[in-house]
């Protein structure tokens, strides 16, 4: 697959403030890329933007509110001239059990995720359309097994590459790319807030190799960038996830079965599990939401 030299080009990283887009932003922008933030940590996407390498500028919005977004769209364009890259990669998440998760974080998460995704790519289409650009939607291992204990997490990524591949027949012979990127557990606040609860740190333990693992946020972002610069379906933070993609029709079965066996196992200890949003992102969402019913 040929790739597309990145020099000059401008991305819309949303998410920007900490993890793969903070990383991502930091690569594209050293390759020459002008680089526009997103996200709801107006301090941290300042600092951010200020040790970008790059002309870089960013924007305070929800993902989820298409007149912020739209808003953004049109300033963007504005500020740089054109967009030539998307990564949707705005993303929370919380855990325990369905029965017991707290409702407004469990919609939050699909919100976010599969919502915002949409509201993303709806509002930076018609320029990537001038551009003849690529979307690139950050999506999860999460999207190809289900996992108990993550019900709202699974739907929403899930659901976002499902619309992802149907946006990519829609608008391909407009001359825009669309891609679907794939990360297994990464070294990102998340991930770590994840960790945290106990029961939660040691179920994913508890998973087969190579899914039990925490992988480094450098390299997964490194071939992030590679697939942007191949303009490609498929990105695979790492490569055994592509792997995944051959048995993935077999994986529900099986984790109904091994799931149903460890459940039982951590049942006793499932009460005390918190069911809000984790890690630094999930704070700084529950805040922005905090501050907007004030």
């Amino acid at each position: 697959m040929s790739r597309v030299g990145l020099e000059g080009q401008v991305a819309v990283v949303t998410g920007a403030a900490r993890g793969v887009g903070e990383l991502l932003a930091r690569k594209l922008s050293a390759r020459g890329v002008k680089v526009a933030l997103v996200g709801l940590e107006e301090e941290a996407l300042k600092e951010v933007s200020g040790r970008l390498h790059s002309d870089s500028a960013y924007w305070y919005a929800d993902v989820t509110d298409h007149e912020a977004m739209t808003r953004v769209a049109r300033e963007v364009k504005e500020r740089f001239g054109k967009v030539d890259i998307v990564v949707a990669n705005a993303g929370v998440a919380n855990g325990g059990p369905f029965a017991g998760s707290d409702p407004e974080a469990w919609r939050r998460v699909i919100e976010v995720n599969l919502i915002g995704s949409a509201v993303t790519g709806r509002a930076f289409l018609p320029v990537l359309t001038e551009s003849r650009g690529y979307l690139l939607q950050i999506a999860s291992l999460a999207a190809i097994t289900p996992a108990p204990m993550m019900t709202a997490y699974c739907a929403s990524k899930a659901g976002v590459e499902a619309y992802a591949h149907s946006l990519r027949a829609e608008v391909g012979h407009q001359g825009v790319r669309v891609g679907v990127g794939y990360l297994s557990w990464t070294d990102t606040d998340m991930v770590r807030g994840a960790d945290q609860d106990e029961v939660m740190r040691e179920l994913r333990q508890r998973l087969p190799w190579p899914a039990n693992k925490t992988y480094p946020l450098g390299p997964a972002v490194d071939r992030i960038v590679a697939g942007i610069e191949r303009r490609a379906p498929h990105v695979y933070g790492q490569r055994w996830l592509r792997g995944m993609q051959g048995v993935r029709g077999y994986l529900p079965a099986l984790i109904g079965t091994v799931g149903q066996r460890e459940m039982k196992r951590f049942a006793p200890r499932l009460q005390g599990i918190r069911t809000g949003l984790v890690g630094a992102g999930g704070a700084a969402d529950e805040e922005a939401r905090a501050t907007h019913r004030e």
